[in-house]
């Protein structure tokens, strides 16, 4: 099972809390998978929504294929995200709660079939965003204490 990722979306691990995420395929057109394997991706901004009992992917930037012509793409349309029903409704449960959205945290291919990784969410407040980044500061000068220590002895 060979996995390449994509695009990660780095602002949702910053703006987000995610308390679960699942694995969802993705309707495409033939221009959009070749700008997809070239890399031509921004998940920024993107999330997911309920519609008539599907799930869509909205406002996910996907570059027009340059040797498209006229059969390419549009850029940010709305794209169909496939789940078994089961999913579905796990996830529409979970949505109608306070505070949780979906939103996507990476694209990736898998096996030569795009997937997205979804992820259910809350928001963070902008405390716990300061905490976070003193955290991640706060362990990357212990390991570089601990290296320098290390390469005293």
């Amino acid at each position: 099972m060979a996995i390449k990722t994509i695009a990660t979306n780095r602002k949702a691990y910053h703006d987000y809390q995610i308390l679960d995420s699942t694995e969802a395929g993705i309707v495409l057109t033939g221009t959009e998978i070749k700008s997809l394997r070239a890399g031509r991706v921004n998940l920024r901004d993107s999330y997911a929504t309920v519609r008539d009992g599907e799930v869509w992917l909205i406002n996910a930037h996907i570059a027009p294929y340059s040797h498209g012509q006229r059969q390419n793409h549009e850029p940010r349309r709305d794209r169909k995200l496939l789940l078994h029903r089961q999913e579905i409704n796990r996830l529409i449960g979970k949505v109608q709660e306070k505070g949780w959205t979906m939103v996507p945290l990476r694209i990736y291919l898998k096996d030569g079939r795009a997937k997205v990784e979804l992820a259910l969410v809350r928001g963070k407040k902008q405390y716990d965003k300061r905490k976070a980044v003193a955290e991640r500061d706060y362990d990357r000068e212990m390991q570089r204490a601990v290296k320098d220590w290390d390469l005293g002895r």
